[in-house]
């Protein structure tokens, strides 16, 4: 078979049915048939793969953050929801470990990150609520650790 006929089929699967190009391109990696593969497709996946769990990170990070200014800071609001903020504080860092416990190497990344998701959250609440700037501080006002460990802010 012409390796450029194979080579086109190849990315036309993949425009037309994703599910078979996986599993087409993955029997021929099994198979060692590497000529076959649709590289150019297969080396975008993989990288979009690391980029999804990195934003899926960051979105747990950001709305873990902005439960905890909210339970930290929002005196008039805590005792009406307070339960509410914790069990999606909870929960984010449930889901955060879970990612971290399939791809570890996402947690050099939290340093890193941190600040920038803090900003994030720290907006995103004035806004969602409409709260003057000055209700969480500008800086933030505990690091990643605090935020990832368990017992910080859940009484």
């Amino acid at each position: 078979m012409n390796t450029n006929s194979v080579f086109s089929n190849s990315q036309n699967l993949y425009e037309r049915d994703f599910h078979l190009w996986v599993k087409t391109n993955t029997q021929l990696l099994k198979n060692h048939r590497f000529h076959e593969v649709d590289w150019q497709n297969l080396i975008e996946e993989l990288d979009s793969m690391g980029k999804r769990e990195k934003r899926e990170l960051k979105s747990r990070l950001i709305v873990l953050i902005e439960h905890l200014l909210k339970l930290k800071y929002w005196e008039t609001e805590r005792a009406a929801n307070a339960r509410v903020w914790r069990i999606t504080a909870i929960e984010q860092r449930r889901q955060m470990q879970l990612l971290l416990e399939d791809s570890p190497s996402l947690e050099t990344l939290l340093p890193n990150l941190f600040p920038d998701c803090y900003q994030k959250a720290r907006q995103d609440t004035f806004q969602k609520y409409q709260l003057p700037e000055n209700q969480f501080p500008s800086d933030p006002a505990f690091d990643v650790k605090e935020a990832l460990n368990s017992d910080f802010l859940i009484e």
